[in-house]
């Protein structure tokens, strides 16, 4: 891999990671663009870069990780994805992440996907708004802090995020939905995914650089830091825009755009 090529994923995990299109999609059909060769490096490069935008969470919400709470919630929530991914890790690596029909057929369903539920999401809210009652109201707003979620909500936002472990379907996009699914708001639950992404690629991460360091090359390891970096800081970007987003519109847009990715990708692929 060279060094440009570096760059270009870089920019394209950072920009991908915390929004509801798949960064993982992302970076396996712009390597196949990049013609890039793939290889177990690659593999590895795709699961370890995404740690850079990850780390850029911690830079922005480090006060939230010393909240006993908080991080108990995060655990919790943690524990499907540890053990799924770690039973299915041979079968992740070796089946699914270069497999690029897999991508846009989870790109494809998963934008349908996204604009019904957004569309059910907003009959929904519009019903509640309508018919609830003021104490109910703030009932949930007093309820959606990130320390007073459920642990039962937060093993099933664990869950929904372990849908991921196929690329194409969007970690942030499973965890988002899940958690408006268990009753959430919409800012509540997307700064929970975004904390909930540290534990999830700190594992994910860690158990590929045991497995592989060795086979690494002194240039691929230089080669992998610049996309790590460049991830990260391209993320700090990506995270503040889908806060200001999400303040005055939904998903559907990101809907959108996965079909029209996933159609155009096909052409050019087969």
């Amino acid at each position: 891999m060279e060094i440009i090529q570096s760059l270009v994923l870089g920019v394209i995990e950072g920009i991908t990671e915390f929004l509801p299109i798949s960064s993982t999609g992302h970076l396996i059909l712009v390597s196949e663009i990049l013609k890039i060769e793939q290889s177990d490096f690659l593999k590895s490069f795709e699961i370890i870069i995404q740690l850079g935008a990850i780390l850029s969470v911690i830079a922005l919400y480090w006060r939230s990780f010393l909240n006993i709470e908080v991080l108990k919630r995060l655990v919790v929530a943690f524990i499907p994805t540890g053990i799924i991914g770690l039973a299915l890790y041979k079968i992740i690596k070796t089946y699914l992440l270069d497999n690029e029909a897999v991508v846009l057929f989870a790109l494809f369903l998963g934008g349908f996907a996204l604009i019904g539920f957004e569309l059910w999401y907003k009959r929904k809210r519009a019903s509640q708004i309508n018919f609830g009652t003021i104490k109910e109201v703030l009932h949930i707003e007093k309820e959606d802090a990130l320390a007073r979620i459920s642990y039962k909500k937060s093993l099933w936002i664990g869950f929904c995020q372990s849908l991921a472990i196929i690329p194409g379907v969007s970690r942030s996009a499973a965890t988002i939905v899940g958690g408006l699914l268990a009753g959430l708001k919409r800012k509540t639950i997307v700064e929970f995914s975004f904390l909930l992404a540290v534990p999830t690629m700190v594992a994910a991460s860690g158990l590929d650089i045991y497995k592989n360091y060795k086979s690494f090359s002194i240039d691929e390891f230089w080669t992998l830091a610049i996309g790590f970096v460049v991830s990260f800081i391209v993320a700090f970007i990506s995270i503040k825009f889908l806060l200001s987003f999400i303040k005055k519109h939904d998903f559907i847009p990101f809907g959108i755009y996965r079909i029209l990715l996933a159609f155009i990708f096909w052409l050019i692929i087969f």
